[in-house]
């Protein structure tokens, strides 16, 4: 990790993602009833549990609204969800203020343009592989795995690692 990199995920106190490209790989199933359901990855789940529980917030900024989205929350106890956000960066000044936090103890992973504006602002910004070119510019950080399929997790870690909590947040594993 680049100590630039290093710097800007120590200072991270919330950490804010994106859903459908960045928790899921962008899929989208619709029944006919018009239900959707969204298939999230197991390794994303236990990275935002392990990164609240070493005293980072974690939180989603959505531009859908979902039952499906709702459920997952609930079951990581994720601590804020906006779903819904026409306007991301709206969505992410609420928290922030609300929380007392500046640009630089945000991080943000989004995948298309509608999380643009977000990334622009947060002190580190993330993106999958598969993100949209402009997202991928405005990156700090492009993680190896895709959404869904473990990009959360990486990003996740990345931040422990920074911030001298991954070995702890280990030991009740090894």
């Amino acid at each position: 990790m680049s100590p630039e990199l290093a710097r800007r995920a120590e200072r991270v106190r919330l950490a804010l993602f994106d859903v459908d490209g960045v928790m899921t790989d962008g899929t989208l199933f619709i029944g006919a009833n018009g239900e959707s359901f969204k298939p999230f990855n197991i390794l994303d789940g236990l990275g935002l549990k392990l990164l609240r529980s070493s005293g980072v917030a974690t939180g989603i900024i959505t531009g859908r609204a979902s039952a499906a989205v709702e459920a997952r929350v609930a079951e990581l106890a994720i601590d804020h969800c906006v779903t819904g956000a026409s306007d991301k960066l709206r969505a992410d000044t609420g928290l922030r203020e609300s929380l007392g936090l500046d640009d630089t103890q945000v991080c943000y992973m989004g995948d298309d343009l509608p999380d643009l504006p977000v990334l622009r602002r947060c002190g580190l910004a993330f993106c999958p592989p598969g993100a949209v070119a402009q997202i991928r510019e405005q990156a700090h950080f492009i993680t190896q795995t895709g959404g869904g399929k473990g990009a959360v997790r990486e990003a996740c870690e990345l931040i422990m690692q920074a911030q001298g909590t991954w070995e702890t947040r280990m030991r009740g594993y090894l």
